[in-house]
């Protein structure tokens, strides 16, 4: 058990929208503390958004962090001897970063030749409500309905 509880950092907004979840989503985007690449793929990426959709493509990444956001998801608890999966409900800020998380992960996966398109494809299919972060989250929603019956074992 931990002594205290660590301290929340907080981070600086982005230079050009002046956003803190952009930030967040940039500083899970980064590989190798390369922050500057980061920042430029994920403005390439929105720049693509908007050319292909004719809207605002700030507007559609968060159209899109709200579809791939989960609501419950569930944790193993282990009651006499057997392990069960518990549908828990997701704190706030753990929803946010695991909905980012899962956006840049299904973003990388996609077949496309650079990173700027794969994470422009991926924010426009899961503003459309489809893609594979869409599907994630739907997948987590129906293990957490699928197991229902175990929710009285919540912590």
């Amino acid at each position: 058990m931990r002594k205290s509880k660590p301290k929340k950092r907080y981070v600086l907004p982005d230079p050009k929208f002046k956003d803190v979840m952009v930030t967040k989503f940039v500083n899970n985007l980064m590989y190798d503390g390369k922050k500057s690449t980061a920042f430029s793929i994920f403005y390439g990426a929105l720049a693509k958004v908007e050319d292909r959709t004719k809207e605002s493509g700030l507007e559609m990444w968060r159209k899109a962090l709200n579809n791939v956001m989960p609501s419950v998801e569930v944790k193993s608890r282990r009651v006499g001897g057997a392990t069960f999966q518990v549908p828990t409900e997701v704190r706030a800020d753990r929803k946010v970063s695991v909905g980012m998380k899962w956006l840049i992960l299904y973003a990388r996966k996609r077949g496309d030749k650079t990173m700027i398109d794969r994470l422009a494809n991926e924010i426009i299919s899961a503003a459309k409500g489809e893609g594979a972060a869409v599907k994630k989250k739907d997948d987590t929603h129906r293990m957490a309905e699928a197991n229902k019956a175990f929710s009285h074992f919540r912590f």
